[in-house]
């Protein structure tokens, strides 16, 4: 029998609604109110920096004057002014202004007693030119036109939006400032950051990562589910026929939703390992968490960098979801309240009255690595992966309806910690990341999963926390958001609450489940999280992330005190450059890693024998020396 490798996570990292998820500061900037004041200052500081409010020079923090600023006076000038301008809260002009978003109005002119006579460039004259059109010079530039029948044109307006909240990234930051990205849509700036972000975090030199495998032994594993739909993307390539401009040389290929992880690969990493951007709706980042797991505990690969990016706050795309009913309007949240103005701060409501979903930006990566090579190289361990479970609704009326295939991925995500860790971990050490979308089927239909699936394994008082309450939906990059604030809980031991909401909506099937207005502190550490995710489509996935004590003792018995003390010694060291990365970060000094142009692979050098494939560049060569896996199937 093989032994199963564990996929462990080594680092973490990206940027949302809350901030820089390295380090935990994303994670707590949802629970600031019961942190240790150190805790809180930190955060609150690194925000300052990310919002402009502050810079760090000559070792301090500075204001605009230049005045030095110790970590309590950032928070006493800037503190109210950091929270406002963090989480869900009115779409900023930045993006566009949602009391007058840009659009045409249709219109026809002329066709009265007169005929209809204009002027205009000759050279905007449309080819070719209409049967019935007269045209006649007026200089060498323009042209007189007289027509008899009606002209179709359009005309520049602006409307107000439906929906005039999102989870938007702090106020004041601009992601495609920490680094070159020009041209770059969006969603690939956060999928730059955000992984060079979760790469940083692990404070291993990505070399030396790279020296310990063979090159086809790194996988990048991400993607997102709305492609990159701004200006510089699909938006840009689809609209530039009908605005009357030309379509660039680059808005096609970075539209693509593989992107988030083509980038990775070609501009921070250097890449030629396994590769892959598996898309599931809402559930998009579980399912690659689902391959990229599945490689290492086969040894298929030994590092994967896991996540997604998704940049959605365009009218386009709110048109649409808001158009199905599915996004949290104005209108409705007025009369659910029974106010004149909704306050855009509490527009996601998971489990409470509710009335639609927020959309979110965000990219979020994870850096996964199989157990033996984390012992190697004394990687900081987080948390790790034990199983991800993806089925679908089967027959659907509406593709957008809950189904039956989230019972599944529940019960066998349970049901599989349960026999790896225990009875006593599921029903006493254990919580669920709910999917939490604030729709109000959702919050009948995942609290009657969690229910169903408690009873059966006899779980009492389940802590169910949401953090779509902080940082809105960000789509693809959803799972990631719990998956990272499930690694602050099993650091900090704070549950986030549902804040945004006053109780519990009484359709809630609530009397197994924990479903707290305030943060709540875990009465012992934590064993599992449960991740669940459910996507348009029938697209459904629950995942199990360990908790780093219950990885260590895993560890332990795996490799002995020996190996396991001299581990310890080693992880000593990346914890310190990990700190440092951290501190910097919150300084500042991000060092995104993006390499346009660098390190090019010259395939006259590459070397290839029965065996082994060798590129330059690359430490230990690619194994060619396979074996018949169907051997038993042959004479």
């Amino acid at each position: 029998m093989s032994i199963a490798r564990l996929p462990v996570i080594v680092g973490f990292g990206g940027f949302n609604a809350a901030g820089r998820s390295s380090g935990h500061h994303a994670y707590r900037r949802m629970v600031i109110e019961n942190l240790q004041p150190a805790d809180r200052q930190e955060t609150l500081a690194g925000l300052a920096v990310m919002m402009g409010l502050v810079c760090f020079s000559d070792n301090a923090y500075r204001d605009a004057e230049g005045n030095s600023l110790g970590l309590a006076d950032i928070e006493s000038r800037f503190g109210e002014q950091i929270l406002n301008g963090t989480l869900i809260r009115r779409i900023e002009k930045t993006f566009f202004d949602v009391d007058a978003a840009h659009w045409q109005k249709s219109a026809s002119i002329g066709a009265g007693v007169e005929p209809l006579t204009i002027e205009m460039r000759k050279r905007d004259l449309p080819e070719p030119l209409p049967a019935d059109w007269q045209v006649s010079e007026i200089d060498d530039d323009r042209v007189r036109v007289t027509t008899s029948t009606s002209l179709e044109v359009k005309f520049d307006s602006y409307r107000e939006l439906p929906v005039k909240s999102a989870g938007q990234l702090p106020s004041g930051f601009n992601p495609g400032d920490l680094y070159n990205s020009r041209y770059h849509p969006r969603a690939l700036q956060l999928a730059v950051i955000g992984a060079s972000d979760a790469i940083q975090s692990t404070g291993l030199e990505w070399q030396t990562v790279m020296s310990a495998v063979s090159p086809d032994q790194v996988g990048v594993y991400a993607s997102n589910v709305m492609s990159q739909m701004d200006e510089n993307g699909f938006g840009g390539l689809l609209q530039s026929r009908l605005k009357g401009s030309r379509v660039s040389a680059k808005q096609c290929p970075l539209g693509l939703n593989t992107m988030p992880a083509d980038f990775v690969n070609a501009y921070i990493l250097g890449s030629v390992g396994q590769t892959g951007a598996i898309t599931g709706a809402c559930a998009s980042f579980l399912y690659n968490l689902q391959a990229a797991a599945d490689d290492i505990a086969t040894g298929r690969c030994r590092v994967a960098v896991v996540g997604c990016a998704e940049a959605p706050i365009v009218p386009e795309i709110i048109d649409g979801y808001a158009t199905m009913g599915a996004l949290a309007s104005e209108e409705k949240l007025c009369k659910l309240d029974g106010v004149d103005v909704a306050d855009p701060r509490r527009t996601s409501r998971p489990f409470g009255e509710n009335a639609g979903f927020t959309m979110a930006e965000a990219s979020q990566y994870v850096v996964l690595m199989d157990d033996a090579l984390a012992i190697e190289l004394g990687a900081d361990v987080h948390g790790a992966v034990g199983d991800v479970f993806i089925n679908a609704d089967g027959f659907k009326k509406s593709i957008s309806a809950p189904g039956p295939g989230n019972y599944i991925t529940m019960a066998k995500a349970v049901a599989s910690a349960r026999a790896i860790l225990g009875e006593e971990s599921v029903r006493f050490r254990s919580m669920v990341q709910a999917h939490g979308s604030s729709t109000p089927q959702n919050r009948v239909t995942e609290s009657q999963i969690f229910d169903q699936v408690a009873q059966v394994f006899d779980i009492t008082n389940w802590p169910v926390s949401a953090v779509k309450a902080y940082v809105g939906h960000s789509l693809s990059a959803a799972s990631g958001e719990q998956l990272i604030a499930s690694l602050g809980i099993f650091k900090y031991g704070l549950i986030p609450g549902i804040k945004t909401i006053d109780k519990v909506a009484e359709d809630v099937l609530a009397d197994r489940l924990q479903l707290s207005t305030k943060d709540e502190v875990c009465e012992q550490p934590l064993d599992v999280a449960f991740l669940n995710s459910k996507g348009f489509g029938g697209n459904n996935a629950t995942a199990s992330i360990f908790a780093p004590h219950v990885v260590e003792k895993m560890l332990l018995r795996r490799y002995g005190e020996e190996k396991f003390s001299g581990y310890i010694n080693l992880r000593e060291r990346v914890r310190a450059a990990a700190s440092a990365y951290d501190l910097a970060a919150s300084q500042g000094s991000f060092s995104t890693m993006y390499h346009f142009g660098e390190g090019l692979i010259d395939e006259t050098l590459i070397e290839v024998d029965q065996d082994h494939l060798t590129l330059p560049g690359f430490s230990q060569s690619v194994n060619l020396a396979f074996s018949n896996r169907f051997a038993d199937m042959f004479d």
